[in-house]
């Protein structure tokens, strides 16, 4: 099979997977949690380059206080031991959205783990924190058009090129393939800009219950689609 090089995942559903159990909906975002790092070693293991996941958007705050609360406390849980795993894996992390609304610990983490990976030569693994597509677009504006009113550019030199070099993704290539778990279909103002042209992947299986499996039949599906960018 021809493998995508770069797989972006909206992973739905921890929440149910976890009413299905009788449990609190924390418990299944503890569960995804443990999913993410399986799926991120068989990606690599398949020759899938970059991986991005969708962990926690803009709009992720209107949720109850409870949960926003227990979904940092294991943000902060997950970071400390991904410093771990990008050792072991050689995996090199990046972090996506505007980190100046989490809390300074989480900052301070979020750029020690990028450090510490910065130099690792294994899978790319990009995470979405408090990201939103149109907040990224929109803080990608304000920068472009503080940088032309200094006069480091003309207004002829904007084009896409240009544009991409202030978003959040600068330097990654766009989605090949996107896949949303848990039955929804849609994109939730995930990458926009990015997934232009990508191939869509919908399934009901919930993202605790997701495995290799799961991401072979997505695979799959990619290499049945014919992409032309366009063309005929």
């Amino acid at each position: 099979m021809m493998i995508p090089k770069h797989v972006a995942v909206i992973l739905d559903g921890n929440g149910r997977w976890a009413k299905k159990r009788f449990m609190p909906r924390n418990y299944g975002h503890v569960q995804g949690s443990k999913t993410v790092e399986k799926i991120l070693e068989d990606a690599y293991d398949l020759g899938i380059e970059y991986f991005t996941i969708y962990a926690f958007s803009t709009e992720n705050w209107k949720r109850p206080d409870e949960e926003v609360e227990a979904l940092m406390k294991l943000l902060r849980s997950y970071l400390k031991s991904c410093i771990k795993t990008c050792k072991k894996n050689n995996m090199k992390v990046r972090v996506l959205g505007d980190k100046s609304k989490l809390g300074p610990d989480i900052r301070e983490s979020i750029e020690e783990l990028e450090i510490v990976s910065a130099s690792n030569t294994g899978l790319n693994f990009q995470v979405a924190l408090n990201y939103g597509s149109r907040d990224e677009i929109l803080r990608a504006m304000k920068n472009l058009i503080h940088d032309y009113d200094n006069k480091q550019f003309k207004l002829d030199d904007i084009d896409e090129e240009l544009f991409e070099k202030y978003l959040d993704t600068k330097g990654i290539p766009d989605p090949d393939l996107l896949i949303r778990t848990s039955g929804e279909k849609r994109l939730s103002n995930y990458l926009l800009w990015q997934l232009a042209y990508t191939e869509f992947y919908f399934t009901d299986v919930l993202w605790p219950d997701f495995t290799k499996e799961e991401l072979l039949k997505a695979i799959e599906y990619y290499n049945s689609r014919d992409r032309r960018f366009g063309a005929i």
